[in-house]
């Protein structure tokens, strides 16, 4: 995959290929806005009186394929105001993959905000594994390209539906 910056093409370095040849989904910082003890939640829309929905969704696997069930997610975002919630829980929460390593989020599209993209921050652990923390990532967005954490191997993939957005990814762990 290549980027254009001022009309020069700039190539993004070969990953490592593993097993089935996709490599683990990279690290990433957590930023100044996490919180740890999240509650247990799938439903972020409840949170939020406006915004865009959107449901995101998607599994969790080994880098030999198989699913990693029981992994926890603990997800956190900003609204369409574009203000992460540093008093409680809005728009924060956590949940575990499933036995086949599905996961699914119905929370509402975030917004841009000076200095980043549209995204999403995550942190992945499988059950006795090491967490990972990183970012997911919208397709086609201007700011992807100024934006200093953006990874496009964090990209999700993502359309516009009537009822709002639907996005996917899948986490690739190093177990």
């Amino acid at each position: 995959m290549a980027e254009t910056v001022r009309g020069q093409e700039l190539l993004i370095p070969t990953p490592e290929c593993r097993c089935n040849g996709t490599p683990p989904t990279p690290e990433q910082t957590e930023g100044p806005y996490y919180k740890p003890c999240t509650p247990y939640k799938t439903n972020f829309r409840n949170d939020v009186g406006t915004g865009t929905p959107m449901v995101l969704s998607g599994r969790v696997v080994g880098l030999d394929g198989k699913p990693v069930g029981g992994t926890l997610l603990d997800f956190w975002q900003v609204g369409d105001e574009g203000v992460y919630d540093e008093e409680g829980f809005t728009l924060r929460g956590h949940q575990f993959a499933d036995t086949a390593g599905n996961w699914r989020l119905e929370t509402v599209l975030p917004a841009v905000y000076p200095g980043r993209t549209r995204h999403v921050h995550v942190k992945v652990q499988p059950p006795g594994g090491a967490v990972l923390t990183t970012m997911l990532y919208f397709p086609g967005e201007r700011r992807n390209r100024l934006d200093r954490h953006f990874r496009p191997e964090c990209l999700m993939n993502v359309r516009e539906t009537a009822e709002g957005w639907e996005g996917s990814f899948t986490f690739v762990l190093p177990v």
